[in-house]
């Protein structure tokens, strides 16, 4: 049965920051700027599980068509701003399906839908252009996103001021 996904708690990136101010590039990784806020939820957190895929969103779909249980999808489609990874059919069972958020290194489509998807989404850009369906691609791989690894079970943290990855969760809640 599809799961809601918890309600955010509160936390800050910007606190996780100051308190692991020499630790970057280790186990806490913040993500530079460039990824821009199109879901309903402006602020999210999660276990990642992850998927790389190339202007197909396949695997994006079906990771998503599963129970979430709060985890956070993060997206390596290589960047590509050719054609959009997540649109509004896939952002609404990502939301029915209990994942906290979806973190896309390429692009997204149908803005209106995202934004009113319960799901935080994360994404270089918009671009209508859906994508072509060839099964292709990995899951539960370790990504690169704006030059940063993220590996599957690594926690992730998104609010208004960034994007912030540990190895173990950065706080209860």
């Amino acid at each position: 049965m599809p799961q809601a996904a918890a309600p955010a708690a509160a936390f800050s990136t910007c606190d996780f920051c100051d308190l692991h101010t020499q630790e970057q590039g280790g186990p806490f990784r913040v993500l530079p700027p460039g990824l821009q806020s199109f879901g309903g939820r402006t602020a999210f957190f999660g276990q990642v599980s992850t998927v790389q895929c190339f202007e197909d969103n396949s695997l994006v779909k079906a990771a998503l068509d599963t129970p979430g249980a709060g985890r956070v999808l993060v997206v390596d489609g290589a960047g590509s701003l050719r054609r959009a990874l997540v649109g509004g059919n896939v952002a609404a069972a990502a939301a029915r399906n209990g994942w906290a958020g979806v973190v896309v290194h390429g692009c997204v489509r149908d803005a209106a839908e995202l934004a009113a998807a319960g799901v935080g989404i994360r994404a270089l850009g918009l671009v209508p252009m859906p994508t072509v369906k060839r099964g292709e691609g990995q899951r539960d791989v370790p990504v690169a996103v704006l030059g940063v690894w993220i590996h599957p079970g690594d926690w992730l943290y998104a609010d208004q001021d960034g994007v912030v990855v540990n190895d173990t969760p950065l706080h209860a809640g």
